[in-house]
């Protein structure tokens, strides 16, 4: 099935390889795919600057594994909130919590979703408790812990 590219986007074939390159690994060296594409380094280098200027590319990372570190619980929130008018104010007191890693503003039942990461179940019992249920505008809050992360991918350019 064709896929349909972002309209008013600059982006060619080449930009796609260098892209898929970098989305299996953030610290391939420029040089390194300039050899693979058979261009310069240079050219590299200008095409990377121009995704970032273009918004494509937001910048890079590194990925750690949060259970190595000791955070053993990843659970998913679905946040209610009182009022959707309250959701701007709520989000900027949830961004202050450390533990959630992602949240998404959503359709369906639930005005929230969020992922969060703790040590624990004492852990997520008091996050859950002391931070997040304790935010004007939230109503309630439905929790559900994974079990285990069997897909983590980024979209595929191919």
């Amino acid at each position: 099935m064709p896929h349909k590219k972002a309209q008013n986007l600059e982006i060619d074939n080449l930009d796609i390889q260098i892209l898929s390159i970098l989305m299996k690994n953030a610290t391939t060296p420029y040089t390194e795919i300039a050899k693979e594409l058979i261009v310069s380094g240079g050219t590299i280098h200008v095409r990377m600057k121009k995704l970032e200027e273009m918004g494509v590319i937001k910048g890079a990372s590194l990925e750690v594994d949060p259970q190595k570190l000791g955070f053993d619980i990843t659970a998913f929130l679905g946040i209610y909130l009182e009022k959707g008018s309250q959701y701007n104010e709520a989000v900027q007191q949830l961004k202050a919590i450390k533990e959630i890693v992602e949240l998404y503003y959503t359709t369906g039942s639930w005005s929230i979703f969020a992922k969060i990461v703790c040590h624990d179940t004492q852990h997520l019992r008091e996050v859950l408790n002391e931070h997040i249920q304790s935010v004007p505008g939230i109503q309630r809050t439905e929790t559900f812990i994974s079990l285990e992360e069997s897909v983590k991918r980024q979209i595929s350019l191919d």
